[in-house]
């Protein structure tokens, strides 16, 4: 079988939805051929993209001048439309619905091939960011949902997911639920691990650890996370420090935001970090801090679980549908207040949070290798019914 993902970014640019892709289609070639169709970026580099397990085909792009995205243009491109032709899929999965997204399911239209897709985001929150106009914003997911009522199914990243695409946005093809998953793996000595993290960061031994894993941007509400620890170091929360990894466009602001509230001791910048690194500050930390109002259903959170480590989410939080809230992790109210409060108060049961930080690993922690054997058998599915 011949598998065609089509995504409209793609490394060296990286976010959740690439991450997810490549971790697909890494796992997928134990089990047939695997395409990956995607733009060319500003720095792209053919020598990169032929060290991986799989094959990328990519397609001219137009960089867009106020992002760091570019905009993939397959119409304008005939070697792509040749290499898409000569491919010979028997299945398209889309991983967006724009440019990329919208050609492999017309191509899957014109040969008459199963096209899946999976709802990775909350396209009309960015709407809403960058199309001021109502009306504009209207005519965008008309588009986008038109490419996803096309396909044969849809799979959501979790319920809350799900249910904003068929209640709110207008989803009408049969949608079903398909988590993200991780290729993290639980530390084999988390005593080991906690000495790394405070000899690299210089943190006492005894310190109570926070952290934060992704794109140092405020639409992820880190700022709320700031006040809200200000707010929780004024009701008597001692000892403690907050870790941050990632690299973004809000350091400055962030870094300023520290300084204001008054917390430059007990924050740390740890940029970027590799894998073991990263697994590490997991173990390290007690609670994942992750208020963000805007992802879908976040890696990071699934990466923390991994290691046993709690995450405090915010109610109406899309990203906290997969939660049982006070069993596998923490549900509060969205202001700075309660959050403080529920960082004290779970500060004081340690019972209570041995057993959810045990819950959260039972419960919210999935392998890729898992997950991708069984979209294998649903491709499989597709392709048998089609062929009848």
């Amino acid at each position: 079988m011949k598998v065609g993902l089509f995504i409209d970014t793609w490394y060296p640019m990286v976010d959740g939805v690439i991450k997810v892709v490549d971790n697909y289609a890494r796992r997928l070639v134990n089990y047939c051929d695997v395409v990956v169709f995607c733009p060319k970026a500003r720095n792209s580099n053919k020598k990169e993209d032929a060290k991986l397990p799989y094959k990328v085909v990519r397609c001219s792009s137009l960089p867009l001048i106020m992002s760091d995205y570019d905009l993939p243009t397959p119409v304008l491109d005939p070697k792509f439309e040749a290499q898409l032709i000569k491919s010979g899929i028997d299945l398209v999965h889309i991983h967006s619905p724009f440019a990329l997204g919208r050609a492999g399911v017309l191509y899957a239209k014109i040969h008459k091939l199963p096209v899946v897709a999976t709802l990775h985001s909350q396209y009309k929150q960015d709407f809403e960011k960058s199309l001021k106009l109502k009306l504009t914003m209207d005519i965008a997911m008309d588009t986008i949902m038109r490419v996803f009522n096309a396909c044969d199914e849809c799979w959501a990243v979790n319920g809350g997911i799900k249910d904003l695409y068929v209640h709110e946005y207008g989803l009408t093809a049969p949608c079903k639920v398909r988590l993200n998953a991780t290729d993290h793996h639980p530390v084999p000595d988390p005593a080991k691990a906690a000495q790394i993290v405070n000899e690299t960061y210089d943190i006492p031994d005894d310190a109570t650890v926070f952290l934060f894993v992704g794109r140092i941007n405020f639409i992820k509400n880190i700022d709320f996370t700031i006040r809200a620890l200000a707010k929780a170091k004024i009701m008597g929360l001692k000892n403690f420090r907050m870790l941050f990894a990632g690299k973004g466009q809000d350091e400055e602001k962030l870094a300023a935001l520290v300084q204001e509230q008054g917390l430059t001791e007990e924050v740390v910048m740890c940029g970027l970090t590799d894998k073991e690194m990263l697994e590490n500050l997991y173990s390290r930390a007690k609670l994942f801090l992750f208020p963000s109002l805007y992802d879908a259903n976040s890696l990071v959170q699934i990466e923390a679980a991994c290691q046993g480590t709690p995450a405090v989410f915010l109610e109406g939080a899309r990203t906290a549908a997969t939660i049982t809230p006070g069993v596998n992790g923490y549900v509060c109210p969205p202001d700075e207040d309660s959050y403080a409060r529920m960082i004290m108060d779970i500060m004081a049961d340690p019972e209570a949070y041995e057993r959810i930080s045990a819950a959260a690993r039972r419960d919210l922690y999935l392998n890729w290798d898992d997950v991708v054997r069984d979209v294998y058998e649903d491709y499989c599915t597709f392709v048998k019914a089609n062929h009848h």
